[in-house]
Parts: structure tokens; sequence; C-alpha cells
């Protein structure tokens, strides 16, 4: 009896052990982020309207949007902001369809808009760098071209803007359009596009805000992100060598100019929902890769060891994202292998239900914090509050994205840069031919033998 109480214990300190890790981590300073955030959504500061609103260029890069430009131009168009202080460049990264047939019909249509279209080459850092020098405004907006909008978004960018003279830079937020997610058919795809739809909310709106309020922000969206047009140009510009130019930019301004780069958490920007798992798949590895990159060229050695994690919150970011990702593997792989060592299965699925509710208590606390930011948008907010019920399973949506990254950290090592990716099947194609060539190596050496 006094053996299998002390194998017993063994077990569980094991896996204690384990779980102490994603607690420590991760769990605990998730939830008191999330109370923080939620204190602060219930003390917004109020912002006041300058006596003149100032001159802003929108830039909006294209390559292929006919499907989506209009509807771009068109948010525009609606905004809230006065057509007379807005210059609209349209950057055209050598479209092969019709982008620019439905830009000169937009053109048309929001006569009173003042927009221009340039070509480039391709590549959205190109498209970028040539817009900044054909801007005139006081603040200079990029935004995806296969997006919308929200009425009130330039406007209350612009406020926070007019309100600290110390911002040098803005994210919006960008979630995923409820009303696409609503209109797609296919229940597993919907159910997917939900699960992103909950991930950029608390992204966004939980994890952003509470990392601009030490200036802390990691990256700016590439999908809808603003600058002070003087601190654009005493950076290096957009980066073309790597596939994070929006992150880099982030960097440049933060870490190089020592300037604050914060969110406008109500500034909302509407995007198609994923259309599947390949592209999430490709998607998410592009943005492991971009923030490998940037962090590499902008954290110095003696400013990355394990000693500066409390102090220095790249450190404690790059340990969080990647370097735990490392053991988080062996940890799931252990657990598989330990069963052939007649290690209780009990302890093993208690284990993993105890860290699935840990993640499920997080997300709880998010789903707070995020539904009292979304006061201001009641359609929005209300959309989200039906979702309750994707607290429960963007742990394993979470899980399947901290997969996809490690490939990518993988893939960083061993590939150039692109900046689509292979797609799943290509990949598995690839290591199946891998497996077949090294197995009949071995082969062929023991027929030697």
């Amino acid at each position: 009896m006094h053996y299998w109480l002390e194998l017993t214990f063994f077990k569980m300190g094991f896996w204690i052990t384990w779980t102490i890790i994603p607690v420590l981590v991760e769990i605990l300073p998730a939830i008191v982020s999330a109370i923080r955030v939620y204190y602060r959504g219930r003390h917004r500061p109020k912002l006041s309207l300058p006596a003149k609103l100032p001159f802003v260029t929108i830039v909006v890069p294209v390559y292929n949007s006919e499907d989506t430009l209009y509807d771009c131009l068109n948010s525009i168009a609606q905004s809230t902001y006065p057509a007379d202080a807005l210059q609209v460049i349209v950057v055209d990264n050598q479209s092969t369809d019709n982008s620019f047939a439905v830009f000169s019909e937009a053109q048309n249509v929001f006569s009173e808009l003042n927009m221009s279209v340039i070509r480039t080459k391709k590549g959205k850092a190109n498209a970028l760098n040539i817009a900044m020098y054909n801007a005139i405004g006081t603040y200079i907006i990029n935004i995806d071209s296969d997006g919308r909008l929200e009425p009130h978004a330039l406007m209350n960018m612009v406020l926070q803007f007019e309100n600290d003279s110390h911002i040098a830079a803005l994210t919006g937020t960008v979630l995923s359009n409820r009303d696409e997610i609503q209109a797609t058919k296919k229940w597993r795809l919907r159910l997917l596009q939900k699960n992103e739809y909950f991930e950029y909310a608390q992204a966004f709106l939980s994890g952003r805000t509470i990392e601009s309020t030490h200036n802390q922000l990691f990256t700016m969206s590439g999908a809808f992100s603003a600058f002070r047009r003087d601190v654009l140009f005493n950076t290096f510009m957009y980066n073309t060598e790597t596939v994070g130019e929006d992150t880099d930019m982030t960097f440049q301004i933060r870490q190089r100019l020592g300037d604050k780069v914060s969110l406008c958490a109500e500034a909302l920007f509407f995007i198609g929902p994923i259309s599947g798992w390949q592209e999430l798949y490709t998607q998410r590895q592009r943005w492991q890769r971009g923030e490998l990159e940037a962090t590499q060229n902008y954290i110095s050695d003696d400013r990355a060891g394990l000693s500066k994690f409390f102090s220095n919150f790249l450190v404690r970011r790059m340990m969080i994202d990647h370097t735990f990702m490392f053991p988080k593997m062996i940890w799931f792989f252990a657990s598989i292998v330990l069963l052939f060592f007649r290690y209780s299965p009990v302890v093993l699925i208690a284990s993993y239900i105890l860290i699935y509710l840990l993640y499920v208590v997080v997300e709880i606390f998010n789903y707070i914090c995020v539904r009292s930011l979304l006061l201001p948008f009641k359609e929005e907010r209300r959309f989200y509050g039906h979702l309750w019920w994707v607290i429960f399973t963007l742990p394993g949506y979470n899980l399947v994205c901290f997969w996809i990254r490690l490939v990518g950290t993988i893939n960083m090592m061993t590939r150039p840069l692109d900046w689509n990716g292979q797609r799943p099947a290509a990949e598995l194609s690839s290591v199946k031919q891998q497996v077949r060539a090294d197995w009949q190596q071995l082969w062929h050496r023991k027929k030697d033998q």
C-alpha cells in the first residue's frame, strides 16, 4: 500500500511540475491582464475635438482586389471624417484582374473623395513606401483593400492622436466581418471562422490593450495602422526583405526612435474571415516568421538573457511565444510515451482536463473584458456575446495554432523567404518523400553490411 501511495504522489508530482509552466507563464499573467483591461474599459478617457481637424492620407495597397476594393473605398466615403480633409491613395501592386476598373467606378461614384492611383512593383512594403512620398496628410493611415472601416474609425483614431502628442503610431482593432461569417454555409468552416473572430477580439481588445499601457505593443496590424507623417520619414521605411514589414516598422518606431506605439480600441476595421485551414496554416507561419525576423534584428545579445525575463518585455514575449514551444512539444509527446511505461492513463487524462479548464478560465476573463470594450458598438457586442460558447472551443483552436507556429519556426530555419509558404498537403508530401528516402538509404546500408 505504501509503495502505491509513493508511486501515485510521484506521478502526480511529475504532472504538477509540468502544469506549473503554463500556469505561471501564461494563465496567471493572462488573468491579471484581463482584470486590468476590464478596469480600463470602465474608465475610458474622454477625448476632446480639436478646433480644426487635420488633413489625413489613407493608403490602400491593392493586388487583385476587384471583389473587395469597392466596398473598402465605400467605407471611407461613409466615414464620419470630413471628405474634404481626406486624401486617398490606391497603390496597385501589378494587379492582373479588374482592380483598376473598380477603382475608376468608385472614383466616379465617390466624387467627393480626393482619390488617386499609383502603380508600383509587387510587394506590399514597396507599395507603402511609394505612397509615403505622395502623402500630404498630417497622419498617414494604411488599410488593406479586402476590409472595410467602421464609420467612426477614422475619427476615433485621429482624436486619439490629437489628444496625446506622445503617440507616434497607432494600430486599429481588426475583427472578422460578422455578416460574412453568418453567411458561411459549411458549419465546419463557420466554426473555424467564429474561433478566429474570438481570437482577433481577444488579441486586440485584451492583449494589445494591455501591451499599449506600457508601450510594449509587439506589432501593429498591417491591415489597419496609422502614423504621424513626420515620424515615418525618420524611419528606414518599410523593410522589403521580410514578410513581417508591419512588425519591423513597429520595432523601428518603438526601439530605434524611442517613440510610443499604441492601440486605438475604438477604431474598428473588418476583414474577410479565414477561408479555411490551409489559409490559416500559411498565414500563421508567415506571422511567426515576421515576429522572429523583427526580434532578431532589434534585440541585442546583452538584453536577451534569461535574467531579463521580467525587465524586458521582448525577452518575455519571445520566451512565451517561442522558447516555451519546445517544452510544450516535449510535454505533449512525453505523455504518449509514458503510457508504454505503465503510467496511469487516469492521471494523464486528469492533467489534460486540468490544463484545459485553466485555459477556459482565462477565456472567461477575456470574454468579460472584451465585452466591456465593445460597449460603444452595440451590434458587434451582441454578436460577440452570442458566441460565448466559443470559450470552450478556443483552447483547442489555440493548440492547433501553436503547432502551426512551431512548424513555422522550423521552416524559417530551413527555407528561404516566401510570402505564401507551402500548403499543408505540399509539406506533408515533402515529409513523406524524405521519410521514404531515409528508409531506403537505411535499408541499402543494412543490405551492404
